[in-house]
């Protein structure tokens, strides 16, 4: 059986890692939505504006929480959505090699979601 120690760096790195590579996503739409621009893609027929929105949500907002360890199960759901709908919607028809990025992404806040933060994050579970 693995050590406690080494589970709870196991989640700390899981949570951390694509976090903060997600916020290099997310941090030029969050700059986009601030400056004024609410040009973006809607995949899901809600509009420009809220969906870029809900993409500032789940690619800025929601990694910053998963990276301290703020309600990481819940802030995991909106990027796991957000790469779900990459993923199936907006990169369908691509090649593999288009949209494993997504996919990637989508597999580790899903992974997220099941496991919880670990020892080491704001929820201290």
């Amino acid at each position: 059986m693995k050590s406690s120690l080494t589970t709870d760096v196991g989640l700390l790195l899981l949570r951390v890692v694509p976090s903060a590579m997600m916020l290099t996503h997310g941090y030029p739409k969050f700059q986009k939505m601030v400056s004024g621009d609410f040009e973006f893609a809607d995949p899901i027929g809600l509009g420009a504006a809220p969906s870029l929105f809900l993409t500032v949500i789940a690619e800025f907002i929601c990694p910053v929480l998963m990276i301290i360890g703020f309600k990481t199960r819940w802030a995991a759901l909106p990027p796991a959505f957000a790469m779900f709908v990459a993923t199936f919607i907006v990169h369908l028809s691509d090649a593999l090699g288009r949209k494993e990025l997504a996919i990637l992404y989508l597999g580790f806040f899903l992974i997220i979601m099941l496991l919880g933060p670990g020892k080491y994050s704001a929820d201290g579970k």
